[in-house]
């Protein structure tokens, strides 16, 4: 056979729904062996779903997944090999591995060699590596395996094992995204198709689970090459024909994994037609990022909606727009929460945004409710002036009817705090913190903007009302409050906030790059004083190089001080 054919299924799996996912798995699987496909491939870990986390560490657990995967090779289409992702016990440990099934049965496996243990990235606590490069024999073909981090050390032994050896390398993955992945990504499989010096055949996990996005964008490389790609943030099936090679997969490396038969195929097919998605721009793709992670986690969590404080500025308005997106309009509603110090144009753009958007609207005055705290509460303190203690307070009560509202229906609180406020601790525990899900948790404040301006682009006409987008932002909890009272200006605040939380610079690395001193100074002592916060704060989705969360471990109990900044 001069043309292999591979089906790689990006598909969207929920951590520890063993059964759901393996009849996931036998959906794609049937599609791809309809469309004709020797080999099929879905992504790292897909019957328990990715990351499993400290669910390995159950041996029961384990023991499921493979039970699941047993009774899922024999439900398979009888022809083709696919490959499938699920955890592995062996006298040594747990393994992250690559099943290889055919014709009812376990043909075989391989386990990862290269565990990662960066960032979002625990796998040395849970898995044991690999102690071989791995390939399947196919008829006459040989098929490189590789799972995840083994493609993104070229110079490592899953890529310098296999060089000269393989036909191609078939990499199944659970790869999340944050910006700009993509193109960092393809560049990473490059360097290792060279090494291998074979093409390299990538099928990548999509779908929200916890903080993490997966972003899909399934391929085929060859060097810098990529001459096939699946489409971002969605389920896709990537049909690929693989001419052979003249002199391909020549030297010796090893017994193979598993040894299977080529699919008996009636008559000619068609050629596959040759697809490459297009990569999106930036703010298409933190958006879509946002929206999946949202939707993913409403729906693999079971809530019936979402609730999201509209107070009529820029935050809440794009965490609603992107809410309804998500989700659709019928399941998303708005509750404004006005106070003495609410302007009428903060009102009024809440209630012209959800209008636009066609969700429901409620609204109810925390004044009255104010006045009861500060009678009750003001004995306690005689002669004092108000200070924040009475800004919070009315952050927590807001909190505190939005989580009732949550508890009589349902609904998960969206929380709509961003980035550079949860860095600085310009939030409220217990108050605009309370909720489920923080869906611009990792979105700085300049970039929520450039966000908004897309989507009423998009749009074609004004979903978040231009006073918003024009409004100096305001916490409005003490008259004629404004953001940049307490913080520096946005676009000098994120610099550096990227510059500390994202790139590990210090204050001396960030002043010689032309920052004001103070600002700096200012800044990370604010970054370094609300960790607390932070740890308490709900999860939401990574879309930068390093969110806070998994992804950013500091400790609260910190007498370590930056050099200059303190």
């Amino acid at each position: 056979m001069n043309v292999l054919r591979v089906g790689l299924a990006q598909i969207n799996v929920t951590v520890g729904a063993l059964q759901g996912n393996a009849d996931r798995i036998a959906r794609a699987a049937s599609e791809a062996a309809g469309l004709g496909c020797d080999v099929i491939a879905v992504p790292e870990l897909a019957v328990c779903g990715y990351p499993p986390e400290d669910l390995v560490l159950k041996r029961h657990f384990v023991e499921d997944c493979e039970t699941v995967l047993r009774g899922l090779a024999k439900r398979l289409p009888a022809g083709p090999v696919v490959i499938v992702g699920a955890p592995r016990v062996s006298e040594r440990g747990i393994h992250n591995s690559a099943w290889i099934l055919q014709g009812g049965a376990i043909c075989g496996h391989y386990d990862k060699m290269l565990l990662p243990n960066y960032g979002v990235f625990d796998e040395k606590r849970l898995f044991v590596p690999g102690e071989r490069p791995g390939w399947l024999q196919l008829g006459s073909w040989r098929i490189g395996l590789h799972i995840c981090e083994d493609s993104w050390a070229p110079s490592a032994p899953p890529c310098a094992g296999l060089r000269g050896a393989v036909d191609f390398a078939l990499n199944i993955s659970g790869s999340p995204y944050h910006r700009g992945k993509s193109r960092q990504r393809e560049g990473v499989l490059g360097a290792a198709s060279k090494a291998m010096g074979a093409p390299l055949l990538y099928c990548n996990l999509v779908g929200g689970q916890d903080e993490l996005v997966f972003d899909g964008a399934s391929l085929a490389i060859e060097g810098r090459r990529v001459w096939a790609r699946a489409r971002h943030f969605e389920e896709d099936l990537l049909i690929l024909d693989v001419p052979a090679r003249d002199g391909a997969g020549t030297r010796e490396a090893g017994d193979p994994v598993a040894v299977c038969e080529l699919p008996a195929r009636a008559g000619r097919r068609r050629p596959a037609p040759a697809r490459v998605e297009a990569l999106m721009p930036d703010a298409e793709e933190v958006y879509s990022a946002l929206r999946l992670g949202l939707r993913d986690y409403v729906e693999k969590c079971g809530f019936p909606g979402v609730i999201v404080a509209l107070s009529g500025g820029i935050d809440s308005a794009l965490a609603a727009v992107i809410a309804v997106d998500a989700l659709g309009a019928e399941r998303v509603r708005g509750i404004t929460l006005p106070s003495r110090f609410s302007s009428a144009g903060t009102r009024r753009d809440a209630h012209r945004l959800a209008a636009a958007l066609g969700i429901r609207m409620d609204e109810v005055s925390i004044e009255p409710i104010f006045e009861a705290f500060l009678a009750s509460l003001t004995p306690l303190w005689p002669g004092r002036a108000p200070d924040t203690t009475e800004e919070n307070l009315q952050a927590r009560i807001r909190g505190a009817i939005v989580m009732a509202l949550s508890n009589k229906t349902g609904a998960m609180v969206v929380t709509t705090g961003n980035k550079s406020e949860v860095a600085t601790g310009y939030c409220t525990l217990y108050g605009d913190m309370a909720g489920g899900f923080a869906i611009l948790k990792d979105v700085p404040k300049t970039l929520v903007y450039r966000l908004a301006r897309w989507r009423n682009r998009t749009a074609g006409r004004p979903l978040i009302p231009a006073s918003v987008l024009r409004r100096p932002p305001t916490a409005e909890l003490r008259a004629n409050q404004r953001d940049q009272d307490s913080l520096p200006p946005y676009p000098l605040l994120d610099a550096i906030i990227e510059r500390y939380v994202e790139r590990d610079l210090g204050y001396d690395d960030i002043v010689a790059e032309g920052f004001d001193p103070e600002a700096v100074r200012r800044t990370l002592r604010l970054i370094d004083a609300n960790e607390y916060k932070r740890r308490q704060s709900a999860p939401g989705v990574k879309i930068t190089p390093k969110a806070f969360g998994r992804d950013r471990r500091m400790p609260i109990v910190n007498a370590y001080r930056e050099p200059g900044a303190h």
